[in-house]
């Protein structure tokens, strides 16, 4: 498979491509994460996956497929991002407590006018948590850097999910399987 450019930071993402053998480089991407709030959740998702590709695909100067994603999290009609503290992100996950919610990737595979664009939606359910167990984790693990303020690979995925329906890599950060089959059409 041809080399592809990660634009992306994220280590999860890193890790996932490395995991499935795929050869890439990292160029971080700092496009504009806003979208039009008119976007259902998987427009959005899939609108700033394709912006931060667009970015990295006008700047490299390699002739390579750019691959971005985003990740987002929907519980009830609410999109829920990163937290922006230790209250926030304590307020995101006890809103997840006992609930049901949706981890969305958009997904952009762009080389010159080739273009491929998707969004992954895995459904999550939480067992209900306590307080001493959202604080701990929050504490411990600070998941201020992640969609939902949690990260399944960790403590709290392994005592808190109840059930995943859908694709556990794409809560990680990178529906991998179904990006490999993309990259393969390129």
């Amino acid at each position: 498979m041809q080399k592809i450019i990660l634009a992306s930071q994220s280590p999860r993402r890193k890790q996932l491509l490395e995991w499935a053998e795929v050869n890439f480089e990292v160029m971080v991407s700092d496009a504009d994460e806003s979208f039009p709030q008119h976007l259902s959740p998987e427009e959005a998702a899939v609108f700033i996956a394709t912006n931060k590709a667009s970015v990295i695909a006008a700047t490299s100067y390699l002739d390579l497929p750019v691959l971005a994603a985003d990740t987002i999290v929907v519980c009830g009609e609410e999109i829920i991002g990163k937290p922006m503290d230790r209250e926030d992100a304590m307020a995101i996950i006890k809103k997840l407590s006992g609930r049901t919610h949706r981890v969305i990737t958009g997904v952009c595979l762009l080389q010159g006018e080739k273009r491929i664009v998707f969004a992954d939606v895995t459904e999550v359910e939480f067992h209900p948590l306590t307080d001493e167990q959202i604080m701990f984790y929050v504490d411990k693990y600070k998941p201020y850097d992640k969609a939902g303020a949690y990260a399944i690979q960790e403590w709290i995925g392994v005592i808190g999910i109840k059930s995943i329906n859908g694709d556990f890599y794409n809560v990680m950060g990178l529906p991998v399987s179904r990006v490999v089959q993309a990259l393969q059409q390129f």
